[in-house]
């Protein structure tokens, strides 16, 4: 069995020591020599190596040494060695080292003291440790502190033994009496930790005194006096809260950085007054401000999370501190900052967030900031969800977005095209302004999916005469000339938008069969398409205006369907707009030359993919639309294709608001709730026995004393103070691991917490005879690890004991707790086994449910490779309600919309999204028929950036997916 190990030291397997040499090495070596048999003999014992041999070897010749090596090495020895019998009793040769130890506790050198008094620290035998109490006491007034500190340290060990407290029953006054006088800061926090482990009612009554001192205390004290605030505060007792408080608030301003955020962390924790959730919040961004590591500031980002989930009004008054750590080059950084500010937006700050957000913005047009294309999507993101929100501060920054349009960055720019549709149609006084910087700026557009946003906002927004004719114009003059390619006699390339001399970003197809031309002659066909490195995107242009040309020569056919659409939406209403019918005939007859010239280019056989059926179809629409135009069908394409839009944008914005309304109304007050007038409290009397005991301090209660006895009285009337979790969810996180039957019954309390998982289980023994080394063994299977192993314990007859067992998670991957407990009776010689239930780790209990853009999802699933496909099984055979039962089985968030999912068609597809604390995204995709018979059909698409979520979500939707519990 594996035992608990204090020591760890690299050995080589390769040069193993006989016990032989090393014992001829102790017995007539000089100093340097016994030193290394030492190293040699632990390096064996430690891996596993028992030397019985060795121990009287040791007792005669390395005891009398002086030298402090061999000395440090031998107090090392006796500490991994077995020092009791099978019984459990201290073996009798160990009486034989208490007079070399009391010799070294009144050595005059003063590191063999102290090393020996550390020593002493992992002792637990009370023989050995009786005799050498009076010396341990002694050092407790050495001069020297590095002594002072470690025999504080011995005492506490010792007094904190099962019986320590007859070994030296005086410990916490005498301890006491040395924090009175003591100077040095080690010292003193060990004397200190010791009476708040060993007698917490003095170490209180000694803060509570020096409480006007603390400020002046080390940082190590400081940190020390904050556990002890913590663990007394957590109890039913809140007596002092109040001192404990103004002690907490003096510590705000320590030097040490770390005591200022522990601070501000205990601060929140015992008060939710807003005068302390503002000073913690006020802590927490100075030192946002001013710590370059990035982790810190993550994790202070995190904290300030927190504090906005339960304190967001207080939250809103620190909007722009946080927004400076926008500083920060590290893009996470940026990331949860802007978030956060995001969720702390109000009428009277988002103006203010804005103008900055909007000078963030600019200064990423200088090329030297590192990732500013990925900073600059994301902050247009944050300006955009600003902008939707609070519709009047669009116009502030509608107009510089637009100028990031033609950004290289194609994610950024498709973001702004979609900030501009949605704010040209929530925000009609911003319509004119916005049409004539798109068609100022659309030359500049490089990305085929921005130009067909684009193009669709012309052909819907532009309401005017002289709109629609700037529209058209400007749709021409990036087309360019008509045709796209021309025909010669000698062969060549001859595209009416390029200039004689040769253009290196176009390469020709030529025909190798000649065409017979309307006079009767031959000749050879030739178009010239434009080399791009992406499908869409044109970085070298023909010209700088022509970038629809570059984009059609490429072969984007989807993108010429939507010239045609908004060239037909622009002539219909310039029909309705133009008085004079001349003008609307030549720019319907100007129409279809573009797209006639479009479907002969996508019909020729020289590019290197013809038009496809639906881009065809579309364009070959628009031509007949044109030609014979019906009043109903000028109402689908003017009218109903807008109010499609709205209709869309309406129902986003009604979810978003259903969103947040279920979010607030927990946080609802009841009508019959205490109103407490603090300013009618006394300020000398609290009204109790309770504020009166807390009320020592002459001057009376403080306002933030005031404002927190103000929220306790509202929290106890309103019940926050009795705020326990569901006893039903307990049990069912309560698992046996034992049979009834078995000698030894077991049963854990599994909590899951984020990165850690805490088994307490319960062990009784059910025999009449007392258990001896009883031992918990634990093992793991997946991404688990055991912290540390627990120790051996004896268990009466019919008692029960206690065991905890902590285990970090690494990853979202299901993992398995499997072992025994094992244990001795003194009738049976051998170990008794009994094997445990496994214990399974559920996924759900790291992963929750997540939104994120569609486009982001699209990008996510092209990019995870990670798929696990499941068919559907099931016996639900109503789509809607699988669907509802696969999103409540797998704690995620359906992405799909309420409205796509309406109607009864026989099919569904959604797309689901969750994330792990971990970060981890998962995705998961559902496409399912009703079959003739009723039944459902299909698959469950899982795609993960790691194996182990994109198995685990599976197993677990294989698992619920027929309807079971």
């Amino acid at each position: 069995m594996e035992k608990p190990c204090s020591l760890l030291v690299h050995f080589d397997k390769g040069s193993a020591a006989m016990a032989n040499e090393i014992k001829a090495d102790l017995e007539g070596g000089d100093g340097p020599a016994k030193a290394d048999a030492m190293r040699r003999a632990i390096s064996l014992l430690l891996n596993g190596e028992t030397l019985p041999q060795l121990f009287i070897t040791i007792v005669r010749y390395v005891l009398p040494s002086e030298d402090h090596t061999v000395q440090k090495l031998l107090l090392l020895y006796l500490e991994i060695i077995d020092r009791r019998d099978p019984a459990g009793r201290a073996l009798p040769e160990m009486i034989l080292i208490c007079q070399n130890l009391r010799n070294n506790l009144q050595s005059p050198n003063e590191y063999i003291r102290g090393v020996t008094l550390r020593f002493l620290c992992r002792l637990s035998e009370p023989e050995v440790l009786e005799p050498l109490v009076p010396s341990v006491l002694e050092n407790l007034e050495h001069r020297h502190h590095f002594i002072r500190r470690h025999a504080v340290s011995a005492v506490s060990a010792i007094y904190r033994l099962p019986h320590g407290d007859q070994l030296i029953p005086d410990a916490p006054e005498l301890v006491e009496r040395l924090l009175a006088s003591e100077q040095d800061a080690s010292a003193r926090r060990n004397a200190f930790l010791m009476l708040c482990a060993c007698a917490q009612e003095r170490a209180v009554a000694y803060l509570l005194s020096n409480a006007d001192r603390v400020a002046e205390w080390p940082d190590l004290l400081q940190m020390a006096v904050l556990d002890l605030i913590r663990k007394v505060c957590r109890s039913q007792n809140r007596a002092n809260k109040g001192r404990y408080i103004t002690i907490i608030t003096s510590l705000l301003s320590a030097p040490s950085t770390a005591v200022v955020y522990e601070c501000a962390g205990a601060l929140v924790s015992l008060s939710s007054a807003p005068t302390a959730v503002r000073a913690a919040a006020n802590t927490y961004c100075q030192l946002l401000s001013s710590q370059s590591d990035n982790n810190v500031k993550l994790i202070l980002l995190d904290r300030l999370n927190e504090l906005r989930t339960t304190h967001r009004d207080v939250m809103v008054g620190v909007v722009m501190d946080v927004l400076r750590a926008l500083a920060s080059p590290n893009l996470d950084v940026k990331k949860k900052v802007l978030d956060l500010v995001l969720d702390l937006l109000t009428p009277r700050n988002v103006e203010e967030v804005v103008l900055y957000l909007k000078k963030e913005v600019v200064k990423t047009q200088a090329g030297d900031l590192e990732k500013g294309a990925e900073y600059r999507q994301m902050l247009v993101q944050a300006i955009h969800a600003c902008a939707v929100e609070y519709p009047e501060v669009a116009g502030s920054v509608v107009h510089l977005l637009m100028d990031f349009l033609g950004d290289t960055n194609v994610a950024a720019a498709v973001d702004v095209v979609l900030f501009v549709r949605e704010i040209i149609e929530t925000n009609p006084k911003l319509r004119v302004s916005m049409i004539q910087r798109l068609i100022d700026t659309f030359y500049q557009i490089r990305a085929s999916r921005v130009c067909s946003c684009a193009l669709w906002i012309l052909g819907e927004y532009s309401l005017s005469q002289s709109e629609v004719e700037s529209a058209i114009a400007t749709i021409k003059q990036c087309l360019g000339d008509l045709p796209f390619y021309t025909v010669s006699d000698e062969g060549e390339i001859n595209d009416s938008a390029k200039p004689a001399q040769p253009v290196v970003n176009s390469v020709t197809v030529s025909s190798r069969r000649p065409v017979v031309l309307a006079d009767g002659t031959y000749a050879t066909q030739s178009a010239a398409t434009e080399t791009i490195s992406t499908a869409s995107v044109a970085p070298g242009s023909l010209a700088s205006t022509l970038n629809l040309r570059s984009l059609i020569l490429s072969g984007d056919f989807f993108l010429a369907a939507v010239v045609a659409c908004t060239l037909t939406k622009l002539v219909l209403r310039l029909e309705e707009v133009q008085p004079s019918k001349v003008e609307s005939n030549k720019a319907c007859t100007g129409a279809l030359l573009i797209m006639t010239s479009i479907l002969q280019l996508g019909q020729s056989s020289y590019l290197p993919h013809p038009i496809d059926n639906d881009s065809y179809d579309r364009i070959v629409l628009c031509v007949r639309l044109l030609c014979n135009t019906g009043d109903d069908v000028r109402k689908i394409w003017l009218q109903s294709c807008r109010q499609s839009f709205a209709k869309m944008l309406a129902e986003k914005q009604f979810r978003e608001t259903e969103e947040m309304k279920a979010k607030a109304q927990i946080s609802h007050a009841q009508p019959d709730d205490l109103i407490d007038f603090y300013h009618l409290k006394s300020r000398r009397h609290g009204g109790s026995t309770a504020s009166m005991s807390r009320l020592m301090h002459t001057d009376g209660m403080s306002q933030l004393e005031l404002e927190d006895e103000v929220h306790d009285d509202l929290k106890a009337a309103t019940g926050g103070f009795t705020k326990d979790a569901d006893d039903a969810n307990k049990l069912n996180r309560i698992l046996q691991l034992t049979g009834f039957s078995d000698p030894v019954y077991a049963e854990a309390f599994v909590t899951v917490h984020h990165y850690d998982i805490v088994l307490d289980v319960t062990v009784i023994n059910r025999t009449k005879e007392t258990l001896q080394n009883l031992c918990l063994e634990l093992a793991t299977m997946g991404d688990l690890k055991l912290v540390d192993r627990p120790q051996n314990y004896t268990l009466a007859p019919e008692t029960s004991k206690q065991i905890r067992a902590n285990i970090k998670v690494s990853s979202t991957e299901t993992g398995v707790i499997f072992g025994n407990i094992v244990y001795e009776t003194s009738n049976v010689m051998e170990r008794s086994v009994v094997v445990l239930n496994d214990i399974h780790i559920d996924i759900m209990d790291y992963i929750s449910p997540a939104t994120c853009a569609d486009v982001t999802f699209r990008n996510m699933w092209a990019e995870f490779e990670w798929e696990n496909k499941v068919a559907v099984n099931t016996v639900i055979q109503d789509e809607k309600e699988f669907l509802n039962h696969i999103i409540k089985s797998t704690n995620m968030k359906c992405l799909t919309p309420p409205s796509a999912l309406d109607g009864e068609c026989g099919f569904l597809a959604a797309n689901l999204y969750a994330k792990s604390v971990f970060g981890e995204d998962a995705l998961v995709n559902i496409s399912i028929e009703k079959q003739l018979d009723g039944k459902l059909s299909g698959y469950i698409r899982i795609r993960s950036k790691t194996q182990g979520i994109a198995l685990s979500l599976g197993d677990k939707i294989t698992l619920k997916q027929k309807g079971g519990s």
